[in-house]
């Protein structure tokens, strides 16, 4: 099938916005910012990147946030060289909301002179059906295109709730995270804009300098706590930009039947991490690892084993198993739905579930890690930081282990701080 983008030479952006602290995904946040942590093998950011492949005639990406450049440089630079496509990280100085964070950068944006700027959140998991979503875009000729999927009636307040023309696709109602029911349908964080996006944010800031200087006639009403606004520059994607504008012809929705969740907790990370091993079947089959149990370890399932872990030809892994770079899997261990992280032991026999163990983390003979499989639940899942010590037939369930502790008892439904 021939898209329609690639019938012309725009010039395509790419900006990749991440959270702001990643807080809840504590403790694994301690040793990493979230947007590098490793699903399905590859760092979280690198699975919305790796799908701008499809996009022709991609010029620049850049990635916006609050961490320090030093901690993206490696990364910047492995990506870049990989698609052939300069890639820059920009540190944002404050909080600008996530229509003023694109703002804020819109002169160094604009200098490519793109005819489309997608947006995407970091820690979104889905397929990222972008060549599909320009075409879309184009055909409907508004300002921006809006990446929707159905959910449950019961976790659709959780979201910014939408309603749409079933004919024309134009956004008509939208609202964040609303009391009442309002649609089944929820925005996914991915968009596609025309630059004409910024003139839409300068009128918010613009109205918004307008009633803080009417204000300023009455100083005992700037006084009063009901009459405070957010500061001029910081401006919501969401409340400010989506909601006025939904009805006035200028935003559409894309809908996907694919996967779609939000990666806001370590628990949420493996539910998603084997979520990008199975599209891995059909986008890159060969990361997954194969094994009959005689030269190899046994497999089941969509599995990744990076090149220098050593798994022991005994060991049955999988389904949903993520192992990373100088993991050293035991003969006769199990493990299944888990990310491992670099450096850690699992010793012989061992039993590692619903769980995942951090960096230069060591599990005993026999011991087992794990949990009832919840990703929702604060504790639905068991996580181990950094350098953990989990002794021979202790057993681990439910429970977070903050990093550099040995443990040679069980521990059941705990946050061992």
């Amino acid at each position: 099938m021939l898209h329609l983008s690639m019938l012309d030479n725009d010039s395509i952006l790419l900006v990749v916005m991440f959270a702001f602290t990643g807080t809840r995904f504590r403790p694994l946040s301690f040793n990493i910012p979230k947007p590098l942590f490793p699903l399905a093998g590859q760092p979280m950011v690198h699975h919305p990147i790796s799908a701008c492949k499809r996009i022709p005639n991609l010029a620049q990406i850049y990635l916006l946030g609050f961490y320090e450049e030093r901690e993206f440089a490696l990364y910047v630079s492995s990506i870049s060289n990989e698609l052939k496509v300069p890639v820059r990280y920009l540190k944002e100085d404050r909080p600008h909301g996530s229509a003023g964070g694109l703002y804020h950068f819109r002169d160094l944006i604009m200098e490519e002179d793109p005819s489309h700027i997608f947006l995407l959140n970091c820690d979104v998991c889905c397929s990222f059906p972008l060549p599909d979503m320009l075409d879309a875009h184009r055909r409907y000729g508004g300002m921006g295109t809006i990446l929707v999927v159905k959910v449950s009636a019961e976790s659709a307040s959780e979201f910014g709730e939408l309603v749409a023309d079933p004919t024309t696709n134009e956004l008509l109602h939208y609202t964040e995270k609303p009391e009442t029911f309002v649609s089944d349908r929820i925005n996914c964080g991915v968009y596609i804009f025309t630059p004409n996006i910024f003139t839409a944010i300068e009128g918010v800031s613009t109205q918004r300098k307008d009633r803080a200087n009417l204000r300023r006639v009455s100083s005992f009403e700037a006084m009063q706590p009901d009459t405070r606004s957010l500061p001029v520059n910081y401006v919501r994607l969401d409340q400010d930009i989506l909601s006025p504008l939904a009805g006035k012809k200028q935003l559409y929705i894309y809908e996907t039947n694919d996967f779609w969740e939000q990666i806001k907790t370590p628990g949420m990370s493996i539910k998603c991490s084997g979520l990008y091993l199975a599209q891995f079947r059909y986008t890159s089959p060969h990361l997954l690892a194969n094994g009959d149990g005689i030269k190899k370890a046994s497999i089941t399932g969509d599995v990744y084993i990076h090149p220098s872990a050593k798994v022991h030809p005994s060991a049955k892994i999988g389904p949903s198993v993520s192992i990373s770079a100088n993991a050293r899997i035991g003969a006769g261990a199990r493990l299944k739905h888990c990310i491992i992280l670099d450096d850690v032991e699992i010793k012989e026999n061992a039993l590692v579930g619903h769980a995942i163990v951090g960096w230069k983390s060591s599990i005993g003979r026999w011991a087992c890690v794990e949990a009832s499989g919840d990703y929702n639940a604060k504790l639905g899942v068991t996580i181990l930081g950094e350098s953990v010590t989990v002794e021979d037939e202790v057993v681990v369930f439910n429970s977070i282990i903050l990093p550099h502790k040995t443990l040679n008892v069980g521990v059941q439904d705990e946050i061992l701080l």
